[in-house]
């Protein structure tokens, strides 16, 4: 059978990046599906890098099992920096009073972090500050970042002095760059690192702020057509937000969504040229578009659970992206190749 070649396109959102491991791992028990390319963004960044560390292992169920290993690895280590684990965390970087430090594991550490980053930076930690993502990405099962084997990767960060977009890919993915992607400003440093553009040391931010994920390193002439966005945050809400953490968390879902939705408007706007043949000789790629998502599960979760996950909702998020990905695979992999299976039209109508 011809391997049916994609791209993904992983969201960031916090721990609701374990529906992404569910989607990956129905994946990649498919041998007929070659994943060509993966864009990433915080916690797709992190999926991104596992997966595409484990695939650069070796070719077949090699590195299926590789990609695997590491993707398990790197929730099971999320999944222990939470709860009153990651109160104590937050506690040693962000001194309190021992009254107020006991009320805070009694009631919401989110609500408590919330009020406290108003106050406190990561930079108030002094010489104890730690990011223990590194460790995660370091201690992988099998870490080759960086390699030309196995599928392209790309991950983004957003410029803190910009405001801007940048892309790493090839050898420029390292520790250091998806950390840059996944740094939520409220809980981690700034990531400085080198850009040989401007010749100068910049500060980087998540990646979500300015591209969630970046749709447009996978239109490259050497990658398929085809691209699968895996979103974890929802696109539409129909109740109206009413309280003020049902507010905050709707402004942060159209705030993380902002960057995707104006990259599928300009493809869109392609597509519509593609059909009226005002494209005829030029080279501009009319990619075709797929979604695994559910959007019924992540309206029932908050922000709040991106941060700090209740027990138990890690595995739910994985079992129900792998359930999301098999009725992808169900309904829509004859599509790939042929035609879009994500309607861009109903999207925008």
């Amino acid at each position: 059978m011809a391997k049916k070649r994609i791209n993904l396109a992983l969201q960031g959102g916090g721990a609701h990046g374990a529906f992404s491991w569910g989607v990956l791992n129905r994946l990649l028990d498919e041998p007929e599906i070659e994943i060509a390319a993966i864009s990433g963004t915080s916690a797709g960044a992190l999926n991104g890098a596992a997966l595409a560390a484990g695939l650069a292992c070796g070719p077949g169920k090699r590195g299926r099992d590789a990609a695997r290993a590491n993707l398990a690895y790197v929730w099971s280590q999320v999944g222990q920096v939470s709860d009153n684990t990651i109160v104590r965390w937050l506690h040693s970087m962000f001194p309190a009073p021992r009254g107020w430090q006991r009320l805070t594991e009694l009631f919401s550490p989110v609500a408590w972090l919330g009020n406290l980053s108003r106050v406190f930076s990561p930079y108030d930690s002094g010489p104890f500050y730690t990011n223990p993502l590194a460790a995660i990405l370091m201690e992988m099962p099998h870490p080759r970042l960086g390699r030309e084997d196995g599928p392209a990767l790309f991950v983004s960060a957003t410029n803190v002095r910009t405001g801007l977009i940048r892309v790493f890919g090839g050898a420029e993915v390292t520790v250091e760059t998806v950390l840059a992607s996944a740094c939520l400003p409220e809980l981690f440093r700034a990531v400085e690192l080198d850009d040989p553009k401007t010749g100068r040391r910049e500060a980087y931010w998540d990646g979500g702020y300015s591209g969630n994920p970046a749709l447009f390193p996978l239109y490259r002439p050497d990658l398929p057509r085809d691209v699968v966005i895996v979103n974890i945050n929802p696109m539409q809400r129909e109740s109206l937000p009413r309280t003020p953490s049902e507010i905050q968390d709707r402004v942060n879902e159209i705030s993380f969504n902002a960057s995707l939705l104006a990259q599928l408007r300009a493809i869109k706007f392609v597509k519509r040229l593609h059909d009226e043949e005002r494209l005829v000789g030029r080279p501009m790629k009319n990619v075709l578009m797929h979604a695994i998502m559910d959007e019924t599960l992540m309206n029932s979760l908050s922000a709040s659970t991106k941060l700090i996950p209740a027990p138990g909702l890690l595995d739910r998020l994985r079992e129900a992206g792998t359930e999301a990905a098999d009725r992808f695979l169900r309904e829509n992999a004859e599509n790939i190749g042929k035609r879009d299976s994500y309607s861009l039209d109903e999207l925008f109508r």
